[in-house]
C-alpha cells in the first residue's frame, strides 16, 4: 500500500515579502493548512487522488486569499473570467473550463467533464451552461468580486496608462491554485485552477485549463500544476515535457522540473509548480520572490511562502 501524499500551490504571484504584514501571513499560512488538510483527509480515509485534488482546489476557490472562483482576478472589462482543469493519472482521462463567468467552483466542472472527457474542454457560456445542467452551483459573476480585486485592477490599467506594467509586483499581475496527490493505490492526480492575470484582455485563456501545459497527470511518472506566465507554460507544454523528460529521458521529478524552472523559464517570465512523482516525491520548484505553497503526508506538514 503507498503512502499518500497531497501538495498544493497557490500561486507564484505570492505577496512580496517587505509588504507582507503578520495578519495577511496567517490568513495565507491558514488557508494553505485548511486546502492541505481537507484534501489529505480524503487520502487517509483511503480516497482517491482525484478526490483529492479537487477538495483541496475547492478549498482555494472559496478563499479570497488566492485568485481562483471567490476573488479571482477581474479582466480589463472589470468580468471575471475562470478557467480550470483536472486530470486522473489511472486513466488519462481530464476535463476543463475556459472563460467561465458563472461557475461556483470551476474545478467541479472540470472533474465532471474529466468523468466523459468527451468533451474534455468547454468554453464561455457553454461551460456555464453545461455546469448548471449537470448539477453544478452556478452564480453571479459579481458574487467572484472582492475590493482587493477592484483595486488591483485599477492599480494595473492605471499603470498601463503610465507605461509602468513591467514593474508590477507578481502578486498585482497573476495568481492560480493548484494540487497533486498520490493515493493508497500508487494512483496521481492533478487540478489547476485561475482567474488569470488582472486586467487580461476579455477571451484571453492561459495554461491552467490547458491539459499537458498547466496541468497534467501520469501513473508512469509524475502529477504535476502549474502557475506564473500561462503562456509561457502553453509554448513549453510544462506539465507533459516533465513527464517526457522523465519517462524518456530518465530524470528525476526534481531534475525535470528545476530544469524548466529554474532552467529554460528563468529569464523568461515568473513561474512555479507543485509535483509529486509515483514514488511520492514532491517538489516545489519556483522562480519568483515566493510562492504559496505546502505539502502533507503520515510524515508530517509544511508551509511556505517565501524562502522561510
Amino acid at each position: 500500500m503507498t503512502r499518500p501524499v497531497l501538495a498544493i500551490h497557490g500561486g507564484c504571484g505570492a505577496i512580496p515579502r517587505a509588504d507582507l504584514t503578520p495578519e495577511t501571513d496567517r490568513a495565507a499560512r491558514s488557508a494553505l493548512r485548511r486546502a492541505l488538510e481537507a484534501g489529505y483527509a480524503v487520502l487517509d480515509s483511503g480516497g482517491s487522488a482525484v478526490d483529492a485534488v479537487t477538495t483541496a482546489v475547492q478549498v482555494m476557490e472559496d478563499d479570497s486569499v488566492f485568485n481562483a472562483g471567490y476573488g479571482a482576478a477581474l479582466n480589463r472589462d472589470g468580468v471575471h473570467e475562470l478557467d480550470a482543469s483536472l486530470m486522473d493519472g489511472a486513466s488519462g482521462r481530464a476535463g476543463a473550463v475556459a472563460g467561465a463567468q458563472h461557475i461556483r467552483n470551476p474545478v467541479l466542472a472540470a472533474r465532471a467533464l474529466a468523468a466523459v472527457s468527451d468533451p474534455l474542454l468547454l468554453i464561455g457560456p457553454a461551460a456555464d451552461a453545461w455546469a448548471a445542467a449537470h448539477g453544478l452551483e452556478t452564480v453571479d459573476n459579481a458574487q467572484f468580486t472582492t475590493p482587493a480585486r477592484q483595486a488591483a485592477l485599477h492599480t494595473m490599467l492605471e499603470r498601463e496608462r503610465q507605461g509602468t506594467q513591467a514593474s508590477a509586483t507578481e502578486q498585482e499581475k497573476h495568481g492560480t491554485v493548484g494540487a497533486v496527490a498520490l493515493d493508497r493505490h500508487g494512483h496521481l492526480a492533478a487540478a489547476t485552477s485561475t482567474g488569470g492575470y488582472t486586467a487580461k484582455p476579455v477571451g484571453r485563456v492561459g495554461d491552467s485549463p490547458i491539459v499537458g501545459a498547466g496541468t497534467w497527470a501520469d501513473d508512469r511518472t509524475c502529477a504535476v500544476s502549474g502557475t506564473g506566465k500561462g503562456e509561457l507554460f502553453i509554448r513549453f507544454a510544462v506539465g507533459h515535457d516533465i513527464h517526457a523528460r522523465m519517462l524518456y529521458g530518465g530524470q528525476s521529478l526534481e531534475t525535470a522540473a528545476s530544469g524548466l524552472i529554474h532552467g529554460d523559464l528563468a529569464a523568461l517570465g515568473g513561474a512555479g509548480l507543485c509535483a509529486v512523482d509515483r514514488a511520492g516525491t514532491v517538489t516545489l520548484p519556483y522562480n519568483t520572490e515566493g510562492m504559496y505553497r505546502g505539502w502533507i503526508s503520515a510524515d508530517g506538514q509544511y508551509v511556505a511562502i517565501h524562502e522561510d
